[in-house]
């Protein structure tokens, strides 16, 4: 299996008229990167592909015939993957000097075993990313979006590793690996198989 992985810093990508009104810079950021996306799905798959031949899954994921692909993006990072062998992958993103209010949302969205293994690093907040990101890319892999309560769904990371696994009744067996890439943390999830995927950049 073999899996493809662009990030690039968002002002790379971006470039908007700074007297624009916060909706209509977020429209034109959005817009900006999925041009962007389809650029690079483009460059992969060696063939000029349009919008309109996204397809979506039923709780609208967006996914090629002959590729499967997942973005994210922070306030100052964009990510990508996409492979022609995996159909399960997600990614999630999130920048390390981010204001978060760890605590708050430890409680609400970590399991009780993160919870307190969170705790026990002395609240590192890399590893707190670790735990955020990876729920989110293995959310992304499934195709449920946000219809899973986060506080439910077990990861497994252990604080200190850069890769890991989990398994959820409801969604089945997952692998995921974490880098640190520029000030940023991006975690990469794909459905388990027999043989664990290779990731190369894009």
């Amino acid at each position: 299996m073999h899996i493809v992985f662009d990030c690039q810093p968002i002002h790379h990508l971006v470039t908007l008229d700074k007297d624009l009104t916060r909706p209509q810079y977020v429209a034109a950021q959005k817009q900006a990167l999925h041009a962007y996306r389809l650029v690079k799905l483009s460059q992969y798959l060696g063939r000029n592909i349009q919008a309109s031949e996204l397809l979506k899954t039923e709780h609208g994921k967006p996914y090629l015939p002959d590729l499967a692909f997942n973005h994210s993006h922070s306030q100052q990072h964009y990510a990508l993957v996409m492979s022609r062998t995996q159909p399960d992958i997600g990614v999630d993103i999130e920048d390390l000097n981010r204001k978060v209010r760890f605590g708050a949302l430890a409680q609400h969205a970590f399991s009780q075993h993160e919870l307190q293994a969170w705790y026990a690093s002395g609240q590192d907040t890399c590893y707190w990313f670790q735990i955020w990101t990876a729920k989110e890319a293995i959310v992304k892999a499934a195709g449920l979006g946000i219809r899973l309560s986060l506080n439910t769904l077990e990861t497994n990371v252990r604080f200190g590793y850069m890769q890991g696994e989990m398994q959820h009744p409801s969604l089945g067996a997952f692998e995921y690996e974490h880098r640190v890439l520029d000030a940023a943390l991006v975690t990469i999830a794909w459905r388990k198989s027999q043989s664990r995927p290779h990731i190369t950049w894009a």
